[in-house]
């Protein structure tokens, strides 16, 4: 049974079908909503009003809340039993997180009535105090079983590694785990110390079985592959709602799999795997059925599209248009035009060369092109957003770029700037967003390869042609400080760079004055980058 969009009826009926059941659970949950807390266009950034006014909007908190708490509502309306979760990264990606560092996240995510949150990696980005901020402030539990925080004044206590929910007389215990590269993509710092996350779970497992708790949810920050995995390996666990790979699974064009995504689990029975893309385009709604023992009996759902035709919470959108006042001045500066749409979706900038990889590759090489830098090498994962055709403003760079990284300029040799390369397709498989755009560069790329040796044929500018990659020859390179300190496992920037600047322009500044110069941009695909 596919459920789209979930109704009284609907619900009502789910409920008298499951008669003989001990407990019917409906789980609503979000994941890397990434300060999306306005409504999104198709294209993952903020709506402009020309979209609001055609109703070609999505998501935005205030979205979020009205259907948590319609279904909600109805669902408790008919004796049912309802939680709702979320799976991490409601931090970074718009400029309401540059503003607000994450005091917005913590008034919406109370006003919303989250039950509990897993961390996910972007809620490091700030340093330990960013995430000590987010768990301070809410009311309810914020867990990652696999960080060992004993050694953090700032966390210490504040993250739990299990939750236990009360739910209509019922215990749902929850358990978590944290992708173990955070330490590369984010800024935990070293006294946030990772262990293992399959041994970590099945820790909380134990611990909530001892406490005789026999309905448990992972609620993980790992990506889909990695989820499935849990399910296949970690005895215990009911199901697993999770986050990190912004995977939309159900029955819609585009989906990476199923919702539910049901594995086969170590005890002989099937665990699904649920997740609900991102941005806030979709809440996640999965129905878990257990008898009397705990067992599952049956797994099912869709995630429900927050599209125009589901309305905003009214008092949530009056706060979030009050927060974003101090914002609208600067987000509406129209910088540049751009002639068509610029691609920068997710999927094509972590595996090929697209379209924001070579705008913005291009435009930190001109900045630095007088100071002897031939190279510039920036993560696909920094590149978060497309741009609409028109005029673009300078909060939809912001949106596009919204680290706050600044231009890295430094001296590799060739040898070392190829072992770059193959750190960003290391993860191919991942679509992790170590994936190596560039300018003044050439390279192929073998997904099929063993990691370590798929990358070749790296050519380089010589006398006004293109001309293999020399090892033992010095090149200036421009990059972020991001990957100049060793993120996205980048170390090689870190240990052997020369000559290493890395206090230039806000990478966002940098893209906006290379728009700002040209009529019209149009954006382009050179071959700079071939995937075999």
């Amino acid at each position: 049974m596919h459920l789209r969009f979930i109704t009284a009826v609907s619900v009502a009926a789910l409920m008298a079908g499951s008669a003989q059941a001990e407990m019917v659970l409906h789980v609503l949950h979000t994941n890397d909503l990434h300060s999306r807390i306005e409504p999104i266009n198709k294209y993952d950034s903020t709506c402009d009003a020309e979209a609001v006014d055609a109703g070609e909007c999505f998501g935005g908190v205030a979205r979020v809340a009205h259907k948590v708490h319609e279904l909600r509502e109805q669902i408790r309306a008919d004796g049912g039993n309802v939680i709702v979760l979320d799976a991490g990264d409601q931090y970074q990606g718009s400029l309401f997180y540059t503003t607000y560092k994450g005091a917005d996240v913590v008034e919406f995510m109370t006003a919303i009535g989250y039950d509990a949150m897993a961390v996910g990696n972007h809620e490091f980005d700030d340093g330990p105090e960013g995430l000590a901020l987010l768990a301070d402030g809410v009311g309810f539990p914020v867990i990652s079983g696999n960080l060992d925080l004993s050694m953090s004044s700032v966390l210490k206590e504040k993250i739990g590694d299990v939750a236990v929910l009360d739910v209509g007389g019922n215990r749902i215990g929850v358990v978590s785990a944290l992708a173990m590269d955070t330490p590369e993509t984010s800024s935990p710092g070293a006294d946030v110390i990772f262990k293992d996350d399959i041994e970590s779970l099945r820790a909380g497992v134990a611990k909530l079985e001892e406490a005789g708790v026999n309905k448990i949810i992972a609620l993980t920050h790992v990506g889909y592959q990695r989820d499935q995995k849990f399910a296949g390996e970690v005895e215990g666990i009911d199901a697993v709602i999770g986050g990190h790979s912004h995977s939309l699974l159900g029955d819609m064009d585009g989906a990476e799999g199923p919702y539910p995504t049901m594995v086969a689990g170590p005890a002989g029975v099937e665990v699904p795997v649920a997740q609900a893309y991102a941005y806030s385009k979709y809440l996640g709604h999965l129905i878990l059925t257990f008898d009397d023992d705990g067992t599952l009996l049956k797994a099912e759902g869709q995630p429900v599209l927050l599209d125009n035709s589901v309305p905003e919470d009214s008092e949530i959108a009056g706060r979030v248009k009050e927060m974003a006042a101090p914002i609208q001045e600067l987000r509406q500066k129209v910088v540049a035009e751009a002639g068509a749409m610029i691609d920068g979706d997710r999927a094509n900038c972590r595996a090929r060369e697209c379209q924001m990889g070579v705008l913005v590759a291009d435009a930190m090489l001109d900045r630095v092109k007088d100071q002897g830098v031939s190279i510039a090498i920036t993560n696909g994962g920094g590149l978060r957003a497309s741009i609409d055709s028109g005029p673009v403003t300078m909060g939809e760079v912001y949106t596009v770029l919204p680290f706050q990284n600044t231009l890295a300029t430094f001296e590799l040799s060739g040898a070392d700037i190829v072992s770059a390369l193959e750190n960003g397709a290391s993860q191919y498989e991942e679509v992790a967003g170590r994936f190596s755009q560039v300018a003044g560069l050439q390279y192929s790329v073998d997904p099929a390869a063993e990691a370590g040796q798929r990358i070749s044929d790296v050519r380089v500018r010589k006398d006004g042609e293109w001309a293999a990659i020399e090892p033992e020859t010095v090149y200036g390179v421009v990059s972020n400080n991001y990957m100049r300190s060793g993120g996205d496992g980048y170390a090689i920037f870190a240990s052997n760079a020369r000559n290493a600047y890395d206090y230039g322009p806000d990478l966002a500044e940098v893209l906006a004055d290379y728009l700002s110069g040209q009529q019209a941009y149009e954006p382009y695909l050179d071959g700079r980058i071939t995937v075999k």
